[in-house]
């Protein structure tokens, strides 16, 4: 069940939220030091916790970044019974189409093909809108709770109102590199939950891997659910298509799969999100 004592403000500064739940607050990343504070946990729990293979540079600093971190709004939960780096307890990279020249400078263009975001089918159900790339998403261990996920993506919902985003997509990973161990899961996401072909985004070519192993009575869908991150678990809830195919990231230890949600489902989906 979702904190009460919730309360919206904004300060004068254009891309300002704040979000207040008892003793966590959620705003966007205000000075470098915030910043650093979202990569060192992205370290602890991408580098410590599941033993992604860190940069020599990365492991002295203790810290998870990347040159996208200079362009993309950093959305931070906050404890505020804490300070310092350890008050921050969940983060969100956020990447506006209107912040990139083109479609091949978002993230996910390193791993899926985004083309088809220029076709004219595509354009039109995204309308006068823009597109928001999420990534990055983690939560520190003693706080990985649907509260904290709830507060998350309610400021989300309000960043989305203020950049009139249409669109949300990004990576998300299934645990492992092992294919045949993911056979089950990815044929889920194919069978059900695959993007229309007139706006499919697959992956690249030479990264591609299949996902339709399995249909028909071959599949079976609760255990396939139960095998699927959290986080993946939690995009389809929320009525996300997947894209064709995906793709091992070797850095990482996983699987990745490509996400697209439109808000108008996202607010047919989870209307509860979109109430002030």
């Amino acid at each position: 069940m979702l904190m009460r004592a919730e309360t919206n403000n904004q300060s004068a500064g254009d891309d300002a939220i704040i979000l207040k739940a008892g003793n966590i607050e959620i705003r966007l990343a205000a000075t470098d030091e915030e910043l650093k504070a979202a990569q060192m946990l992205r370290y602890q729990v991408f580098y410590q916790e599941m033993n992604a293979k860190a940069s020599d540079e990365m492991k002295s600093l203790g810290r998870d970044y990347d040159d996208f971190d200079d362009i993309c709004d950093h959305l931070l939960a906050f404890d505020t019974n804490k300070s310092g780096p350890e008050s921050v307890i969940a983060t969100y990279r956020l990447l506006r189409e209107e912040k990139i020249n083109s479609i091949d400078d978002f993230y996910s263009s390193q791993e899926f093909d985004l083309s088809n975001f220029n076709s004219a089918a595509f354009k039109k159900l995204k309308g006068n809108g823009q597109l928001l790339e999420l990534g990055r998403s983690c939560v520190r261990e003693d706080y990985r709770s649907n509260n904290i996920i709830q507060l998350m993506w309610r400021a989300i919902v309000r960043y989305l109102g203020m950049h009139n985003v249409t669109f949300l997509f990004g990576c998300a990973s299934l645990a492992g590199t092992d294919q045949k161990a993911l056979e089950l899961p990815l044929s889920y996401l194919y069978e059900a939950h695959k993007t229309p072909d007139d706006i499919n985004i697959p992956a690249v070519k030479s990264r591609y891997q299949k996902m339709n192993y399995l249909s028909g009575d071959a599949l079976d869908v609760k255990k396939a659910k139960r095998l699927l991150a959290p986080l993946v678990r939690g995009y389809v809830r929320l009525g996300c298509y997947i894209g064709d195919g995906a793709v091992i990231d070797e850095e990482f230890g996983t699987t990745d799969v490509f996400i697209l949600l439109s808000i108008d489902t996202l607010r047919q989906k989870s209307p509860s999100l979109f109430e002030s």
